[in-house]
């Protein structure tokens, strides 16, 4: 029997705390609940769970500055975090995610919606065994089975999210990769689309792999490719 994934929600509305634990339950989750941003974090650190769920607006601790913090421990940085906040503005958005967060979603939201996106994040999570060890082009290696990006002997800094679209169109490059793919699997009937979300991953991939050449082309209307020529290897 599969472990139960462990979900850490920090949220100090109880109602929808409530809620989202009970559906959570129901669909086979164990999630655990902090209501204040400081001892949110504590868990985070005792517990590192297989995903967090984080409010922004949280008594103690802000959760832009627990994602922060997260994404700054080498021992918590590869813990998915999925932001759950009433603030819509695009900035917030935007800071969320190049904070290092999966995803943000807004309030009010669907259970179903959330849960999706919970089931997607933690599936991108996990590679497979047949997974290349290295990915390599231009002077950049991406070491699959340890997270990493290195640039020679220098490390780059990649959210999960990051890591996963990389390796996506490494993986299949030269070939156009639409949005949805290079959030979910190819053919699961529950995926989802969330242009915004992946337009700013693909923005700060661009900005850590440098001017010099534009690795990842937009195919307008489509989605994303990886660039074909400059050698590229897989072991």
């Amino acid at each position: 029997m599969a472990t139960k994934k462990r979900i850490l929600l920090i949220e100090d509305e109880e109602d929808i705390a409530a809620l989202i634990k009970l559906h959570a339950e129901i669909i086979g989750y164990k999630l655990h609940v902090e209501v204040d941003g400081i001892n949110g974090y504590r868990a985070i650190e005792r517990e590192k769970p297989d995903l967090v769920l984080l409010d922004i607006m949280l008594p103690g601790m802000n959760g832009f500055d627990i994602c922060r913090k997260m994404k700054n421990a080498i021992d918590l940085k590869n813990i998915p975090v999925i932001i759950l906040s009433a603030k819509c503005e695009e900035l917030d958005q935007v800071l969320g995610l190049e904070l290092g967060a999966d995803d943000y979603i807004t309030k009010p939201f669907s259970l179903k919606i959330l849960f999706s996106r919970i089931k997607a994040v933690l599936r991108r999570g996990g590679f497979s065994e047949k997974a290349p060890k290295t990915l390599s082009f231009g002077d950049f290696v991406l070491e699959v089975d340890r997270y990493l990006l290195r640039q020679g002997e220098k490390m780059i800094p990649v959210t999960l999210s990051e890591f996963g679209i990389l390796k996506r169109l490494l993986i299949n490059r030269g070939k156009v990769l639409s949005r949805n793919q290079l959030l979910d699997d190819v053919n699961n009937d529950d995926s989802f689309i969330v242009d915004r979300n992946i337009d700013v991953h693909i923005a700060s991939l661009r900005k850590k792999l440098g001017i010099r050449l534009n690795w990842i082309e937009t195919v307008r209307g489509v989605g994303y490719r990886f660039l074909e020529k400059d050698g590229c290897s897989i072991d």
